[in-house]
């Protein structure tokens, strides 16, 4: 009998996994151009709060769309895409954007140094804070 009840268990258990696990692959993808920012900031105040405190910063940001405010430090490339990395202060660390692939023609007109406002989706932050699915905002 006891063994009934644990495979019985057992079995709703996996059903239950595969639920969750089928549901967050079938996630729906957000539209950053179209979506309102979560959190609207300059880039210095993003990394001091992920410097002073990253376990803070990340139940703060993660997966939130933000939208920064900064300098060009660096532009590039990473997988095909544009990639733009803000710093305005004495931080060692940056805001690394990845671009969304609509997004790389403008590239052409960014220039280092220059101040732009992009929007994108906060990953993480591993000496430099990541947001990805990136757009310049007019």
């Amino acid at each position: 009998m006891k063994n009934k009840i644990i495979l019985v268990l057992v079995a709703v258990l996996i059903v239950l996994g595969g639920y969750i696990a089928l549901r967050m692959y079938n996630k729906p993808h957000v539209n950053v151009a179209e979506s309102d920012p979560d959190l609207v900031l300059f880039s210095q105040t993003l990394l001091e709060d992920f410097e002073s405190d990253e376990i803070s910063a990340n139940t703060k940001y993660l997966e939130q769309i933000i939208q920064v405010t900064g300098k060009i430090q660096k532009l590039g490339t990473a997988n095909g895409n544009g990639t733009i990395t803000l710093n305005n202060g004495d931080s060692m660390g940056g805001i690394i954007c990845h671009l969304s692939e609509k997004e790389n023609k403008k590239m052409v007109s960014l220039r280092e140094g220059q101040e732009i406002m992009v929007k994108g989706i906060c990953t993480g932050y591993l000496m430099d804070v990541i947001l990805i699915n990136c757009v310049l905002v007019n």
